[in-house]
């Protein structure tokens, strides 16, 4: 299948709010509450490999997170880019380990440094951070120094 053809069935099958295509790179942006549909219906189509996830704070912008998930069909050759926006309201995300095992790590380093919790993650806890640690490193308002009651 080519990525055309992948690309059109998930158009066909799913609300799509956004298409980019650069550099021969395609990204497609879902609706959050349909991202675990939209992971399974495009391994299905090939892409049977989840290279990453990660996450983006457009810090000032509602939503305010985004969700990146980078996938290759092995058997075809092609990268598919997925995005899901995420409103800092509602810090929570459909796990897609059900569908890619490799989430796992990926979704608990997300869910670490940024504060983006996955429904239905089988071990959600911190990877790099110590237990109770109360926040979150990579967000774009966290001081340099540290908070102020810590300096």
């Amino acid at each position: 299948m080519t990525l055309a053809e992948a690309v059109a069935a998930l158009e066909a099958k799913f609300k799509i709010l956004s298409r980019n295509e650069f550099r021969g790179e395609i990204t497609l942006t879902v609706e959050r509450e349909a991202i675990l549909e939209v992971a399974q219906t495009a391994k299905e189509l090939g892409f049977d490999t989840l290279s990453d996830v990660s996450s983006v704070d457009n810090f000032g912008d509602e939503p305010r997170f985004e969700m990146v998930y980078e996938l290759y069909s092995l058997t075809d050759n092609h990268y598919l880019r997925l995005k899901t926006p995420v409103s800092e309201d509602d810090l929570e995300v459909q796990s897609v380990t059900s569908v890619w095992r490799t989430a796992d790590w990926h979704e608990r380093e997300v869910y670490d440094m940024m504060g983006i919790r996955f429904a239905g993650h089988p071990d959600l806890r911190r990877i790099l951070m110590w237990d109770g640690y109360p926040y979150f490193p990579l967000r774009k308002d966290f001081p340099l120094a540290g908070r102020p009651s810590e300096v």
